[in-house]
């Protein structure tokens, strides 16, 4: 599961925004599940940044957000976050050269059409 949390930071705020982004990173990464992140900024446009985190699953990232470190260092970076979807699911991935790799989603509604109540 790969979540992606974009940001966009006046230059001003830039190393404060660097710091809670560390700590914030820090504070995931030491919860089980987490598999790895990154903090990037765009090469074009330097006010614009992403918190980008691999988990193993679902349940394991919702599960990390409520650590009371989570709470303290990343959450309160989050919610300045972008507001659009931040969550993601992989359907397909590759190796350096080699083929692709498929999986089925996750999610409950492509799994057929809803039963009848």
């Amino acid at each position: 599961m790969l979540v992606m949390n974009r940001f966009v930071v006046e230059e001003a705020a830039a190393g404060s925004f660097t710091e809670r982004a560390h700590a914030a990173l820090a504070a995931l990464a030491a919860r089980p599940g987490y598999l790895r992140g990154r903090l990037t900024r765009a090469l074009d446009e330097p006010s614009h940044w992403c918190l980008v985190t691999e988990w193993e699953s679902v349940g394991t990232y919702r599960r990390a957000l409520g650590a009371f470190d989570v709470k303290m260092y990343a959450t309160p970076l989050l919610a300045e976050s972008l507001d659009e979807p931040s969550a993601y699911e992989a359907l397909a991935e590759a190796a350096p050269g080699g083929e692709v790799v498929t999986a089925a989603s996750d999610r409950a509604a492509d799994q057929g059409p809803p039963s009848p109540r």
